[in-house]
């Protein structure tokens, strides 16, 4: 089933291609481990290899770990995804919407309204104190406080100068500050940090022995006992790296586990066996059934569940998430109910896991390596109603990105932060951005939202845009 050089071979071919520092994968299926390689180096300085057993930052792949821990707690009667935040924050609200139909399931499932907003980026400037640069400096001059404790986060979300994306589980728009809020209600119904429950109750049952959440890195290090890497980035086309790992304390849940592609397939395995690891039900499979199970829609389209998308490929349903900060990019997933758990770590900032992660999807499944699992799929025609898209839409998380539609033209075209893009219809209100002076670069993908004969926001990525060039 495993062409183990084949998908050797393509790996290497994608990470030359991408300039990609250093790579560690590992598939876990019900044989055992699948497949497990780690390529490049940790740093420049040292030039000492990544090995099977390096540490990664997995960023926002921590966010399922959250939504696990949340569902275990369930099973345990100690809280349910559907009570209302202010149960536990009582001042939290989102500007415009009742109290009681914000929950902690819109807060997972990114459905509460709560729009783009500064506080993670605002988090990571005023905390890591070793960096600096233009970003940083900008995110430090605009910051309102330290942004360093969870009231802050609240009070800024019921504050918020910037419109909601919908009402309370009406649209998704990816929020790490509801995950942060999570973080803290996983603290007061467990009664002991989410950092030791999680290491009690999934790290250690798991036997993930090189995986630790903390803020800072500190213990990380320790535990890596110098296996870890350092963080990459690309300046002016040159590849630097540093180890200023970002710090952000409230946002303790959204990204900040240190882990391996062996500890994280071993995860991924647990979760797409509904909670059973060597014939042990290591895990509650009504915790969970809770984050990606037939609630959850399956369909080709990505779905957001509790902490993980999901969607179908050729027959199998695909549950996973990916994670990205200063130095990190990484995604893992699973195949439900099939017992195969996949994780792709990388320490370069902004790069894309997608080819490595589909490579190793379509080895399992016995599709061609190369096969895409991309569902923004042109629709061969023009948008039939384009002076609907006319308008200047802003997303606010940290330095203001900007999505203009100037006019109607045939094929349309957009600026995406600067960029000049041709807009190729895919269906419904979507879109793929292509760069106008590459027309093979994808420069972001769109979905627009229509109100009143027009649109009031596009969706970037994950993230809903709000219209704002005319009231």
């Amino acid at each position: 089933m495993f062409d183990f050089s084949a998908v050797d071979q393509r790996i290497q071919n994608l990470i030359a291609k991408d300039r990609l520092p250093n790579v560690s994968v590992c598939v876990k299926g019900p044989e055992g481990t699948v497949f497990e390689k780690a390529y490049g180096i940790r740093s420049i300085e040292s030039h000492d290899p990544v090995n099977e057993d390096t540490v990664f930052g997995i960023a926002s792949m921590s966010k399922s770990i959250t939504a696990l821990a949340i569902s275990i707690l369930e099973t345990e009667g100690k809280l349910s995804w559907d009570d209302p935040v202010c149960k536990y924050f009582p001042s939290f609200s989102v500007p415009g919407a009742p109290k009681d139909l914000v929950t902690l399931r819109t807060l997972a499932q990114h459905t509460a309204g709560i729009p783009p907003m500064e506080p993670l980026e605002w988090s990571i400037a005023m905390n890591s104190m070793d960096r600096d640069g233009e970003w940083i400096r900008a995110m430090r001059a605009s910051s309102p406080n330290q942004m360093n404790t969870i009231d802050q986060i609240i009070e800024y979300i019921a504050q918020c100068p910037y419109k909601t994306v919908g009402a309370p589980g009406e649209n998704m728009s990816y929020s790490n500050e509801g995950y942060a809020v999570l973080s803290y209600v996983v603290d007061m119904a467990a009664g002991i940090p989410l950092e030791e429950f999680c290491r009690q109750r999934i790290f250690e049952p798991l036997g993930m022995t090189r995986t630790i959440m903390d803020d800072d890195c500190v213990s990380a290090r320790q535990m890596a006992q110098g296996n870890i890497t350092s963080l990459f980035e690309f300046d002016d086309g040159e590849l630097t790296c540093d180890d200023h790992w970002s710090v952000l304390p409230p946002f303790r849940g959204c990204a900040m586990v240190k882990s391996t592609s062996r500890d994280m397939a071993a995860y991924y395995q647990c979760l797409s066996s509904w909670g059973m690891q060597n014939g042990v039900q290591v895990l509650p499979r009504a915790a969970v059934e809770a984050m990606v199970g037939p609630s959850i829609p399956a369909t080709d389209q990505a779905v957001y569940g509790l902490g993980l998308y999901k969607r179908v490929k050729c027959g199998h349903v695909i549950c996973e998430h990916s994670g990205g900060l200063h130095g990190v990019s990484t995604k893992g997933g699973l195949l439900l109910g099939e017992g195969y758990g996949f994780a792709v770590l990388c320490s370069l900032g902004d790069a894309d896991m997608d080819d490595i992660m589909w490579t190793l999807y379509n080895a399992v499944m016995g599709l061609p390596l190369d096969t895409s699992h991309r569902w923004f799929i042109p629709a061969g025609r023009e948008f039939a109603d384009p002076a609907m898209l006319v308008g200047t839409y802003i997303g606010h998380e940290g330095v203001p990105s900007r999505v203009i539609v100037p006019r109607v033209s045939s094929p349309m075209e957009a600026v995406v932060n600067d960029h000049p893009v041709t807009l190729v219809y895919c269906g419904a209100g979507r879109f793929l951005a292509m760069d106008r002076e590459k027309p093979d670069a994808l420069r972001a993908r769109l979905e627009f939202f229509f109100r009143d004969g027009s649109a009031w926001g596009v969706r970037v990525g994950s993230r809903i845009f709000s219209r704002e060039d005319a009231e």
